[in-house]
């Protein structure tokens, strides 16, 4: 079956539109006249006709580029095109234990999945994306990215190292000597949606404590209904590709 025309005038890209925030992000989106390009290596429960998905495992960046850049490419080439958007979401947090007894040799695996193929949708929208159009981009944080987790060190450093990806982008777009590029109306926001309701939260919860240390935090985060559900971070997240001139780069906690 052919992939849907684009009839809306916004264009957003999403990973992990499967479950938890991606999902919700996606929903929001498509409520507001968006249209969708989802990506993640299971099947989405999105059906709507302004929704496309890419089943592709994000680890594999050459399968990432000939899933997507074609039909970005595509889509992009839209007259009526007003906004597009990207969403960092996907995330591999397998990757658990303290750094002794970690198998490194997997840690390619999960950067590739949480850096690497963010960085290179990040780089291929800002080539992509006609330059009259402004660009949102949103790279899903976390609280490990900035405090230290016991049994976190591969996901947290792999959060941290996209928090730096997408600061040095908005420094090469400031001090870019291609004055066309460095007008562009690009904005990178670094999210940190807090403690949400996901299928992450409640794997988490399931690990022994040898494996994953802070595991009780998780267990306190459910027991204590400090937990919130994906829509709330979701609507923040819509409000940012929404935004009119905010900064080039900035940060943000949930609700702050």
């Amino acid at each position: 079956m052919a992939p849907p025309s684009l009839t809306a005038r916004k264009l957003a890209v999403i990973t992990g539109t499967t479950s938890g925030i991606g999902l919700a992000v996606a929903r929001e989106l498509l409520e507001q006249g968006w249209h969708v390009l989802g990506a993640a290596r299971r099947p989405s429960a999105v059906q709507h006709d302004a929704y496309e998905h890419a089943r592709v495992d994000l680890h594999d960046i050459d399968a990432l580029d000939a899933a997507l850049t074609r039909r970005l490419t595509t889509l992009v080439a839209g007259e009526a095109l007003q906004r597009v958007g990207l969403v960092n979401n996907a995330a591999d947090p397998a990757l658990l234990g303290p750094v002794a007894t970690l198998d490194a040799r997997r840690l390619a695996a999960v950067f590739a999945t949480n850096v690497g193929a963010p960085i290179w949708l990040m780089g291929t929208l800002v080539r992509l994306a006609p330059p009259a159009v402004p660009l949102r981009i949103v790279n899903i944080s976390s609280g490990a990215a900035a405090h230290a987790f016991p049994g976190l060190a591969a996901y947290g450093s792999s959060k941290a190292a996209l928090r730096m990806a997408g600061m040095a982008l908005a420094a090469e777009l400031d001090t870019a000597t291609d004055t066309t590029l460095r007008a562009r109306d690009i904005a990178i926001l670094s999210y940190e949606p807090g403690t949400v309701d996901t299928p992450m939260q409640a794997w988490a919860r399931t690990q022994s404590a040898d494996i994953l240390p802070s595991r009780d935090l998780f267990v306190r985060f459910e027991v204590e209904h400090r937990l919130v559900p994906p829509e709330t971070p979701a609507r923040e997240i819509v409000t940012f590709l929404e935004s009119q001139n905010p900064p080039r780069f900035h940060e943000r906690r949930l609700g702050s």
